[in-house]
């Protein structure tokens, strides 16, 4: 009998954890080493798409998916001057529509989600990595205080301030868009009953907007707001912020904006830097998952769905393919297109996004339009959801 593969996963975050399902799952033995001496996740919501939820679905997972997601009626647009709706995307039928439903999910419920399905794999926290090699045979991993071990695999799932992708690539330079970014999570019974609707709404105007949308079970309202600004702030989600903050960020908004922005609690900001998508992410027996391999701008809520998708992927090229440079090749070729067209969509519907002449908004409605085709409902996102990485891959990819 063959010794199973034996993988190490740098970084506990959302990715790293759905890659040690997803390759536990299929029998390898694995090893997800974690700095932060506890599994944790900002106070914020994400959204799962039907393309990460086919995932999950695939792995078992869709019922406590369901359990801690809040499933949106719709999508809608609307401007922030006056309120008027722009675009409704009814999601009820997304399942009939996608291939899966839509939720909204708290960051870190999702996170003890995945954790819950860890089983047998080793989880090491309070590890802090320094270095990792790669030779024919194996890959090397270095830890704080120069204790070293050896893998057949190393996966990079350490985020957006990589070790892994700067051994592969070198320092990177990201570009500031000169677009800041804030969240709050706030309790719903803080505005008034029925306030907040069973939907996410994107609220447009010029040089920002603002989406609004529940977690848990509708007892929680999430927001975030973005905005152009000269301000440089870091990339990262730990800078603390404040209602003053957000409503002096946004000061020509319509009543309900503005108490969305002056009863937010909870918030936080950070700045929103550009990033090219690599030309390669494995060297040996070394690879990217997730933010460490295509870190995204926000604009099309992809990030985790992308990360999610390279987990399953990766599972299943090394189950088919018992070399393990051969499979990571068959990895990179069935994922860093898709995540490189997604990288330069979520860039350009930004740009959409934060127009701000009064032609340049005609653009942006124009542009909606177009994008839209012939789907007269939000954007056509049919390309980014109706993917299944659960399909089996074609022997040449």
């Amino acid at each position: 009998m063959r010794r199973p593969l034996q993988i190490g996963l740098i970084g506990g975050g959302i990715g790293g954890l759905a890659a040690a399902v997803a390759l536990s799952r299929r029998g390898f033995a694995v090893r997800v080493f974690e700095q932060s001496d506890a599994l944790r996740e900002v106070g914020a919501g994400i959204q799962m798409a039907p393309n990460a939820v086919k995932v999950f679905r695939a792995l078992g997972l869709e019922a406590p998916l369901h359990g801690i997601g809040f499933q949106p009626q719709a999508i809608v647009v609307r401007d922030w001057d006056d309120g008027r709706e722009k675009r409704r995307t009814p999601m009820q039928d997304a399942e009939g529509r996608y291939g899966a439903p839509y939720y909204q999910v708290h960051r870190a419920d999702l996170l003890d989600m995945i954790s819950a399905a860890l089983g047998d794999t080793q989880l090491e926290l309070g590890t802090r990595v320094t270095a990792v090699s790669s030779t024919p045979d194996k890959a090397v991993v270095t830890f704080e205080g120069g204790r070293q071990e050896a893998f057949d695999l190393v996966v990079g799932c350490d985020g957006i301030h990589s070790l892994v992708r700067r051994t592969l690539h070198g320092a990177q330079s990201p570009r500031f868009t000169g677009t800041m970014c804030w969240r709050a999570l706030t309790p719903v019974e803080v505005f008034p009953s029925g306030f907040v609707p069973p939907e996410m709404t994107i609220w447009m105007g010029p040089l920002g907007h603002i989406v609004i949308y529940y977690v848990r079970g509708g007892r929680l309202v999430n927001m975030v707001a973005v905005r152009r600004t000269k301000t440089w702030v870091e990339e990262s989600w730990s800078v603390a912020s404040s209602a003053q903050e957000l409503g002096e960020a946004f000061p020509h908004v319509n009543a309900d904006v503005r108490m969305l922005l002056e009863r937010a609690q909870n918030a936080f900001k950070w700045g929103l830097f550009d990033h090219d998508p690599l030309p390669f992410w494995s060297r040996g027996r070394v690879t990217l998952l997730g933010d460490a391999a295509h870190p995204m701008l926000p604009f099309l809520a992809q990030g985790a769905a992308m990360a999610i998708e390279d987990a399953f992927v990766l599972a299943q090229v090394l189950a088919d393919e018992p070399d393990v440079v051969r499979a990571l090749q068959r990895y990179e070729a069935a994922r860093l297109p898709r995540t490189a067209q997604v990288q330069l969509a979520a860039r350009a519907q930004g740009e959409i996004f934060h127009l701000t002449s009064p032609l340049a908004r005609l653009k942006r409605r124009l542009g909606l339009d177009r994008l839209a085709g012939s789907d007269p409902r939000l954007l056509n996102r049919d390309w980014l959801y109706e993917f299944d990485a659960t399909a089996p891959l074609p022997r040449g990819a």
